[in-house]
């Protein structure tokens, strides 16, 4: 007598596999090996038989608790032995591949058909949620850094309020008498074993169930209006130029019953005269004379928040010279804190002078080349370079 073959390897998993591994298993056997789709093929009967009776056995809490136990002599199924037939009768296929299409994309099952299945969520029509708004939004550089509270108008698509969405005037809606009021109309087919279902959505009704005598008078028997709406929403502070704010449920209407869309708002920040903003760091120059960088001075800076702030020059400041003001940039739009305001110091080169600015320029120039002889820098700048 030949020794029958472990029903986990029949299956081809591990002994701790779980009850929907063993069932994804044997789908994918069946689906394989199946009589009907192998009738020339008497390996794939016999392989059938075996993956049948693995799956039995396997699928059965108690049966494979005995035959993890006892292995096949743990295993009883009855005088007639193993009945492997029920599994190649067409409900049963119907189920495997129904399963299988269900467990991978979300449809079929339920021993209703595979293409029955298959028309139907192509044509049934369930609640829909409504379609989302984009709406473009410029502000300016400050409204991003404290945050601003905006009124913005609208146009979209809501429930009529007159019908509720019906599209009848009244009791001006009856049920349709195409389909009984199912919203879909059912063919059948018979080609030997199998039986083709598809199900199609009503022409008469679109599907509602519901066929309309009278139409609103507001909607036209849309059973939904478009409207401008007027919306006052909050922008957060740290936004910049591409943010996308969602505003739930303030999109357009659902269909059938499903929930209304979302409202984004995508910023746009307009560019600002003095700030330049690099992520949550702004810059800004700051123009100074030349007796301040020179003698050293105390300037004002401004900041993006409406207030000043004091930068002392230290004596000798070259022009082109940035100072970092901590925690004066933009906020950041998760909350960690702010970035930094850096302010670059330029000297303003005056384009006319008057005589006498001209004589003390002068005076100063000739006391200033004495002062780099004494001190060696007579010599151009290229030529004093060390080699």
């Amino acid at each position: 007598m030949t020794e029958k073959k472990d029903y986990y390897e029949i299956l081809g998993v591990d002994r701790n596999a779980s009850q929907e591994e063993i069932k994804r298993a044997y789908r994918r056997l069946a689906k394989k090996y199946h009589p009907d789709l192998n009738k020339s093929d008497k390996d794939a009967e016999e392989r059938f038989k075996e993956i049948s009776e693995a799956y039995e056995v396997l699928s059965d809490p108690d049966k494979r608790a005995n035959y993890d136990r006892f292995g096949h002599a743990g295993v009883d199924f009855g005088p007639g032995g193993f009945d492997w037939s029920k599994f190649t009768r067409y409900s049963d296929i119907e189920d495997i591949f129904g399963d299988f299409f269900k467990d991978f994309f979300g449809f079929g099952g339920g021993g209703r058909g595979i293409f029955g299945d298959l028309f139907r969520v192509a044509e049934e029509r369930y609640p829909e949620r409504g379609r989302d708004i984009v709406y473009d939004l410029e502000i300016e550089l400050e409204d991003a850094a404290k945050g601003i509270e905006k009124e913005i108008e609208v146009r979209k698509e809501e429930i009529c309020p007159d019908c509720k969405g019906t599209g009848a005037s009244g009791s001006g809606l009856k049920t349709c008498p195409a389909c009984g009021g199912t919203g879909q109309v059912k063919h059948v087919q018979r080609r030997g074993f199998a039986q083709f279902v598809s199900i199609t959505t009503c022409s008469r009704c679109g599907g509602r169930g519901k066929v309309v005598e009278e139409p609103c008078s507001a909607c036209n028997g849309r059973g939904r209006i478009r409207v401008n709406r007027r919306l006052s929403v909050r922008i957060p502070p740290g936004v910049d130029t591409g943010s996308r704010l969602r505003i739930p449920g303030e999109g357009e209407a659902g269909e059938w019953g499903g929930p209304p869309g979302d409202l984004y708002l995508i910023i746009r920040v307009r560019e600002h005269e003095i700030f330049r903003r690099d992520g949550r760091d702004l810059y800004c120059d700051v123009p100074v004379r030349f007796a301040q960088v020179v003698l050293g001075a105390e300037v004002e800076v401004p900041t993006i928040y409406g207030d000043k702030v004091k930068l002392r020059i230290p004596p000798g400041t070259q022009s082109g010279t940035a100072f970092r003001f901590r925690n004066l940039g933009m906020p950041d739009l998760k909350g960690h804190g702010r970035g930094s305001l850096f302010a670059r110091v330029n000297v303003v080169i005056p384009k006319k002078l008057s005589k006498r600015q001209k004589e003390l320029l002068m005076e100063f120039d000739k006391e200033e080349r004495d002062s780099s002889a004494r001190d060696g820098y007579h010599q151009p700048f290229w030529r004093r370079r060390k080699i």
